[in-house]
């Protein structure tokens, strides 16, 4: 895990050395403090110079202002490492994530992988400020506080030594019973996202069955045990920084009483007495500072292990090696002996043996579980299937790269998805090169210019989160003018008239056949008169073909389709 760390820093090595070399020279400046106090008491105090005692004062002025100078460096640009380690990280988290697959996402809890990329890279970037400059300043303060001891008094020295190893122990102890707790409180935090995440975005749901305070006690479980497990840190924060506390304040009265008897033999000096007195709070202020951080490494530990569980996530579906960019297709899509399982379920397609020859126009129907939208899914890769191949244009598909072949395939779903920006942007999202007048050009065949000409601000009209604004059919729409923008060889419509009233889906189904001209197109359709016009029409049952034909012939055999419409 350190080497991965360290990888991080690679980058950042200037600003690295600039803050741990800042750190490392305010620290030694902290170990000549008590000395200069030593010095002060027995060297200054009885000459009575007046003159030598101002100097030194200023001398000692210039030498805290040098160290308040180090230690500004050290705060803002330690913190500036540690923010462009933990920018650095968030940025390929979120490259990585894009990359996984619909079967991977379809497991995932979003609250979850909201907290991975937010929190808990937080809490990285911290540890990743203070960790090394922590650490090397840790050691080389205790070692340089000891040295001075012990060339102070090195009986007294040895005996401030004795309570290092209990110190030692109990921060190592308490510290993994930290990391635990806080891999335990991430958990938690995942989970409570998740809830938060779900009930604000099903709030109108939640409104409208009137189930509040359901949602406020499953919110309260969570809070509630997001709380505990959290006290349960704190407590075990708190037993350690008490024993801490405790052991480093008896070692003081322990040296002050002691010194005081060397004192009394004449083998210490008063000056040297309170030089030792100062460099015991240095000794241990390694101690303190690893206490101190007890609470944030855990933190970062525990943040970076799951950092790396989520890196460590193969993506499903990827480019094959040797894949190559599609060339520009013709639509010729062929299925052969292809079945599909999602991970841990029962098959859900089998034996799929048909070819779409191009710029035809086939719809897919039957029941809801027939796999009509998953065989849809197989086209672009968003899946890949358990068994036999997909070919467009006798191209297989894992011979094309992913990107090359999904900027061919347009695809409107039911459930359309809009970004919370302005109209401009989500039509726009289908090339995001495109210019005003295209992206113009793509609402006018989309049938939106009423729509467009009805809003305050036009194409920068904000349509709000998932299109809010919007009704149903314009939202549709919407995704139709991208799919116009994008202009693709292989269209995909998965029931995307389903949930509009008739005189909404007259108008949408205009905009959807004016998209399928020319175009290969593969439609699910809820309502089966809105596919009459099909090329051909593919009945799915159970994952299986049953029937293929044109609207007429299948309507004349009074069979699968027959009944489907009847």
């Amino acid at each position: 895990m350190l080497a991965q760390i360290y990888d991080y820093y690679r980058p950042h090595m200037r600003l690295f050395w600039l803050d741990f070399g800042c750190a490392v020279a305010s620290g030694l400046l902290e170990l000549a403090f008590p000395l200069a106090i030593s010095g002060f008491i027995d060297h200054l105090l009885p000459s009575g110079d007046w003159g030598l005692a101002v100097a030194a004062a200023v001398g000692l002025i210039l030498v805290y202002l040098l160290n308040t100078g180090l230690m500004a460096v050290v705060i803002y640009w330690g913190h500036k490492l540690g923010i462009n380690i933990e920018t650095e990280m968030r940025a390929r988290a979120f490259a990585h994530l894009t990359k996984l697959g619909w079967g991977w996402f379809d497991r995932a809890e979003t609250g979850k992988l909201v907290a991975r990329v937010t929190r808990d890279l937080e809490e990285i970037g911290e540890v990743a400020h203070h960790g090394p400059e922590d650490l090397f300043i840790a050691i080389m303060t205790f070692v340089g506080a000891f040295a001075l001891m012990a060339w102070l008094h090195l009986p007294l020295a040895l005996m401030t030594l004795v309570i290092v190893p209990a110190m030692v122990w109990l921060l190592a102890v308490y510290g993994a019973r930290m990391t635990r707790s806080w891999q335990n409180i991430y958990s938690r935090v995942g989970a409570f996202n998740v809830r938060l995440e779900e009930s604000i975005g099903g709030i109108r749901v939640v409104q409208a069955f009137a189930n509040e305070h359901h949602e406020q006690r499953l919110f309260a479980g969570d809070n509630s045990r997001y709380r505990d497990t959290k006290l349960e840190a704190y407590k075990i924060m708190a037993g350690a920084t008490a024993l801490h506390y405790m052991g480093l304040r008896f070692v003081q009265v322990i040296v002050m009483v002691a010194g005081a008897g060397f004192v009394f033999q004449g083998t210490l000096t008063t000056g040297s007495y309170v030089g030792f007195l100062l460099l015991v709070n240095v000794f241990f202020r390694p101690l303190e500072k690893i206490a101190a951080v007890i609470e944030t490494y855990p933190r970062g530990i525990a943040g970076f292990q799951r950092y790396l569980d989520l890196l460590s996530t193969e993506p499903e579906i990827t480019d094959a090696p040797g894949a190559k960019d599609a060339p520009d297709l013709k639509g010729r899509i062929e299925f052969d002996d292809v079945h599909f399982a999602y991970e841990g379920a029962k098959a859900v397609l089998h034996d799929i043996s048909v070819t779409v020859e191009p710029g035809q126009t086939v719809a897919l129907v039957g029941p809801s579980g027939a796999g009509k939208s998953t065989l849809m899914a197989l086209v672009p890769r968003f899946y890949e299937p358990t068994q036999g191949e997909i070919r467009i244009d006798g191209i297989p598909l894992r011979d094309m790269t992913l990107d090359s072949l999904r900027r061919q395939v347009g695809h409107v779903s039911q459930d359309v998805f809009l970004f919370g920006g302005t109209l401009r942007e989500n039509v726009a999202y289908g090339r995001l090169d495109a210019t005003e007048e295209e992206i113009l050009d793509a609402i006018e065949h989309a049938q939106l210019r009423p729509v467009l000409e009805a809003m305050p601000n036009g194409l920068d009209t904000v349509v709000g989160e998932r299109g809010v604004m919007l009704s149903g059919g314009q939202r549709q729409r919407v995704a139709i003018a991208r799919v116009f923008l994008r202009n693709p060889p292989i269209l995909l419509l998965d029931e995307a008239t389903s949930a509009l009233d008739r005189g909404t889906e007259r108008e949408v189904q205009a905009a959807l056949s004016r998209l399928a001209v020319g175009r290969t197109t593969l439609i699910i359709a809820h309502r089966l008169n809105t596919i009459q016009h099909a090329d051909r029409i593919l009945v799915m049952e159970k994952g299986r073909i049953v029937e293929s034909g044109n609207h007429e012939d299948l309507m004349t055999r009074q069979a699968a389709y027959y009944a489907l419409v009847g």
